[in-house]
């Protein structure tokens, strides 16, 4: 499997100079007096290519990071707040494997996927195989949860939570399946056996990336070249296979934001 090139330099200062503007100029001149900084700025990209996403992602959270580790050589009185984000995109065909995942786990050929234009990419998240594709929704969450809650579990939980709402708001009954990450929707041969979110994260010194992509219109012929997030005996799904009808994904991205931000308690940062 080749092993495709993480985002460079200067994938990450376009990506810094594409999304600066989204921050209030406050935000890097702020005291910090021990308040935490629930602001989260919220950004749609729109359709872009993994590659892009993936620089935008880390040059956010360096600058996270770096702002993190100034503030460790400043007294409490001079430190700054650290920004939060929220990205919401879609992709172009692609497969994406995990930190846990294995080559094994894609069943597709080198030949099979140029010929069908698919990307594949070895990345720094956790979990094992994915696919991206046209009407999936990805959320990529750029947090400093030292701003919210320093707990890996309860995030995972919450944005679980937040997919699960949603869903509801669309009369479709999501869950938990015990020892797995992700949501899933009850069917008719079997309760929630059917994956219709996949989660992959990573975190470090608090601070978050990657995130959750929930398949709304999503082509599920894609899913069958691969064993999905490593798992065997378990089936995908999408929102419109559920409801017998395409969705409407915007409508979707605003009611999953508005479902994050009311449980971990954020204020919206508008761009």
């Amino acid at each position: 499997m080749p092993r495709l090139s993480s985002p460079s330099e200067t994938d990450y200062a376009w990506a810094y100079k594409k999304l600066r503007c989204c921050v209030p100029h406050w935000l890097f001149i702020f005291v910090h007096m021990g308040h935490q900084n629930k602001q989260v700025a919220i950004k749609e990209l729109g359709r872009l290519a993994y590659q892009e996403a993936w620089a935008i992602q880390e040059a956010l959270f360096d600058e996270i990071v770096a702002i993190k580790l100034e503030n460790r050589k400043l007294d409490a009185s001079h430190q700054k707040l650290t920004p939060n984000y929220l990205l919401f995109c879609e992709h172009p065909p692609v497969y994406t494997l995990g930190k846990s995942g294995t080559a094994a786990h894609l069943l597709a050929s080198e030949a099979t996927l140029r010929a069908q234009g698919v990307s594949l990419y070895t990345t720094n998240r956790g979990g094992d195989i994915t696919y991206h594709g046209p009407g999936q929704l990805v959320v990529y969450p750029i947090l400093d949860l030292e701003n919210f809650f320093m707990d890996i579990h309860r995030y995972l939980r919450l944005l679980e939570e937040a997919v699960i709402a949603t869903l509801k708001d669309f009369g479709l009954l999501g869950g938990r399946i015990q020892g797995l990450t992700g949501v899933w929707i009850d069917c008719e041969d079997g309760p929630r056996e059917y994956k219709v979110c996949a989660m992959g994260v990573r975190t470090s010194r608090w601070v978050t990336m990657h995130g959750l992509a929930l398949n709304i219109n999503t082509d599920l012929r894609y899913f069958d070249q691969i064993i999905p997030c490593g798992i065997q005996d378990k089936k995908v799904t999408s929102m419109a296979a559920a409801l017998g009808a395409q969705q409407d994904l915007q409508t979707v991205a605003k009611n999953l934001g508005q479902h994050i931000m009311r449980l971990f308690e954020m204020e919206l940062v508008r761009c």
